[in-house]
């Protein structure tokens, strides 16, 4: 190797050095920088740390026999029983289909009706009217669970329920139908209130994208000769893609820990093969049974079905769209 090569080596090996240099000493330039918004975040990484990390160490009860009156050293361990004995019970299954129905349920009517409403809601002119059908609609979603299910129930009753006495004025029906107490009714009735309590809600979250759009974009359009359905079509909703395909990956993460508040103050025991969901399942055989291995057990068959559900939609949505969370 000859001098001029040699030369040329040893300077390129001092830029390299000098741009690892530089490079590692980003993160801590950049953390002397804003360090004041990293104190500022460190309380709530601690909150979370705390109470979403520190109440894992509880899922080892899912491989004991659990008693509370004993220690952790003195409890028997098990194995993989607790599992063994969830997938072999029938209920089980039945929970899990009722699971995976009102969520998909949930995912396909309570993502679509707020996109399309907010998109409505956007082409209204009057602002006086449009403030106020928004305020109206995210009402709902301050009203308890427990109020819902009376005004639900009610509404659907046999006795002056105000849906059975307008569907026999209008001679659809020609006796009221109990609702309440038929299982084929159930999934819909507790979509229809979801969608009724949360609609107005996440209909905030499409709105506020759609202000985020160039409006030029419009003006455009309608120099080109576009409607206002083309512009909803080819502006607005492109426009909510990103916010769109977020919060989607987030919903089917939680296609099975869809809790249980609803399912249980609108079940009642002539539809409970129908309203009977995991969560409240793990609450029946677990913890009203003292068997708080089994239901550890149902927890964490909830956390790693959600972890895979949300890793798989996150993963074919960056394929497919190049937009993920992660």
């Amino acid at each position: 190797m000859d001098t001029t090569t040699k030369r040329a080596s040893s300077k390129k090996g001092e830029r390299v050095s000098k741009t690892t240099i530089k490079r590692g000493g980003g993160f801590w330039k950049l953390f002397k920088q804003q360090r004041y918004l990293y104190l500022m975040s460190l309380p709530f990484v601690i909150w979370a740390f705390i109470f979403s990390y520190v109440p894992l160490w509880g899922w080892t009860m899912a491989f004991q026999n659990f008693k509370p009156a004993k220690s952790f050293f003195d409890q028997k361990w098990v194995g993989f029983d607790q599992f063994t004995a969830l997938f072999a019970d029938q209920q089980f299954y039945l929970a899990l289909r009722n699971t995976l129905a009102m969520s998909f349920m949930g995912l396909i009517f309570g993502f679509v009706v707020p996109v399309i409403f907010a998109i409505l809601l956007n082409e209204v002119k009057g602002m006086f009217f449009k403030r106020t059908v928004q305020t109206v609609s995210y009402l709902p979603h301050f009203v308890s669970w427990v109020v819902v299910a009376g005004i639900v129930t009610k509404s659907l009753s046999t006795d002056g329920g105000i849906v059975n006495e307008l569907l026999v004025s209008m001679h659809i029906i020609d006796q009221p139908i109990q609702f309440m107490a038929q299982g084929k009714w159930f999934w819909g009735i507790v979509t229809a209130s979801d969608i009724w309590k949360e609609m107005g809600w996440n209909t905030i979250i499409y709105l506020a994208a759609i202000t985020g759009i160039d409006q030029e974009q419009y003006e455009a359009s309608r120099v080109d000769g576009a409607g206002r359905f083309r512009q909803m079509w080819h502006i607005t909703l492109p426009g909510m893609r990103t916010t769109i395909t977020v919060l989607l990956i987030m919903s089917i993460g939680h296609l099975v820990s869809i809790g249980f508040e609803k399912q249980f103050l609108l079940g009642n025991n002539l539809v409970q093969d129908y309203s009977q969901v995991l969560d409240l399942y793990a609450l029946k055989y677990g913890l009203e049974m003292n068997r708080y291995s089994y239901g550890t057990a149902i927890s964490i068959f909830n956390s790693v079905i959600s972890i895979i559900l949300l890793f798989t939609a996150n993963g074919i949505f960056k394929k497919t769209t190049k937009e993920s969370i992660m």
